[in-house]
C-alpha cells in the first residue's frame, strides 16, 4: 500500500501545529487574566483541527469521484447542519430547525442554479462544494438572526400586533414592520462587509488565491463573484425564513400563538 499521501499530509501539517503557538499565547492571557476560557480555547482548538482534517480527506475523496451524487450529497449535509445550527438561534420559534433548513436550501440552491446556469462555476465538487460551503455558512447567520429577530420584535410589540389583528389585518400585514426590521438587521453585516471589502481586510477566498499564486487581479473577479452570491443567497433565505415563520406565529384564526412569545 502506497503510504506518501499520509507522509505528505504529515509534512504539510508542520506549520499548522507551529501556529498553535499563537493559541498557547491566547490560553496562556486567559489564565493569566482569570477569565477561565482556557479548557474552551483548548478544546475549539482540537476540535476545529479535527474537524478539518477530516474534512480534508473526506474532500479529497469526492474530488476523486467523477459521480455528481457526491456533491449533492456534501450540499444536503451542510445545509442540514446549518438548519440545525440556525434553528438553535431561534429556538422559541417553533419547528424552526426546519424552517432554518428549508430557508437556506431555497436560498443557496436559488443561487447555485443561477450561476451554474451562468456558467460562472462548472458544476463540479472542486467548484460547487467550496462555494455551496461559503453561501450555506453566511445563510445560516443571516436566517438565524433573522428569525429570532422576528420573533423577538413580535414579542416586544405584541400589543400592537393584536390591535391591527383586531382591527381586521393579516398576519403580513400587522407584521410587516417588524418584518422588514428583522430582514434589515440581519442583512446589514452582509452588505456592510461587501461596502468594505478590500478596504479593511482581504477576504479568505481572495487571500487563498493569492497566497497560493494567483494573480491579484484573478483573485478580486473570484471575490467580486463571492460577494455577489453571498448577497443573493442570504436575501433570498433570510426572506423565505419570514415567511415560513409566520404560519407559526399565528393561529388559523389570525391570532397570535401564546406558547411561541411566553417565554423568554
Amino acid at each position: 500500500m502506497d503510504w506518501d499521501w499520509l507522509f505528505q499530509f504529515l509534512k504539510g501539517m508542520v506549520k499548522p501545529v507551529a501556529a498553535l503557538a499563537v493559541v498557547l499565547m491566547a490560553v496562556l492571557l486567559s489564565f493569566l487574566q482569570k477569565l477561565g476560557l482556557e479548557k474552551e480555547m483548548i478544546y475549539s482548538i482540537l476540535r476545529a483541527f479535527l474537524q478539518l482534517s477530516v474534512i480534508g480527506f473526506v474532500l479529497q475523496f469526492i474530488f476523486n469521484q467523477k459521480n455528481s451524487g457526491w456533491i449533492v450529497l456534501s450540499y444536503l449535509f451542510m445545509v442540514s447542519v446549518a438548519g440545525y445550527t440556525a434553528g438553535q438561534r431561534a429556538k422559541h420559534v417553533s419547528r424552526g430547525k426546519y424552517v432554518a433548513g428549508v430557508s437556506i436550501l431555497a436560498g443557496t440552491a436559488v443561487t447555485m442554479f443561477v450561476l451554474v446556469v451562468l456558467s460562472v462555476f462548472p458544476f463540479t465538487p472542486r467548484y460547487i462544494i467550496p462555494v455551496a460551503g461559503m453561501m450555506v455558512g453566511n445563510a445560516m447567520t443571516v436566517t438565524g438572526v433573522a428569525m429570532k429577530r422576528l420573533r423577538d420584535d413580535i414579542k416586544i410589540q405584541v400589543n400592537l400586533v393584536e390591535t391591527a389583528l383586531a382591527l381586521g389585518a393579516t398576519p403580513r400585514q400587522a407584521t410587516l414592520e417588524q418584518v422588514k426590521r428583522a430582514l434589515i438587521i440581519a442583512l446589514s453585516p452582509v452588505l456592510d462587509n461587501a461596502k468594505t471589502v478590500g478596504l479593511i481586510s482581504l477576504p479568505g477566498a481572495m487571500t487563498g488565491l493569492i497566497m497560493g499564486g494567483a494573480s491579484p487581479l484573478e483573485a478580486i473577479q473570484l471575490q467580486i463573484v463571492v460577494m455577489n452570491m453571498l448577497i443573493g443567497a442570504s436575501t433570498v433565505s433570510s426572506i423565505t425564513s419570514t415567511y415560513f415563520c409566520w404560519p407559526t406565529f399565528f393561529t388559523q384564526a389570525y391570532q397570535l400563538e401564546t406558547k411561541v412569545f411566553a417565554s423568554d
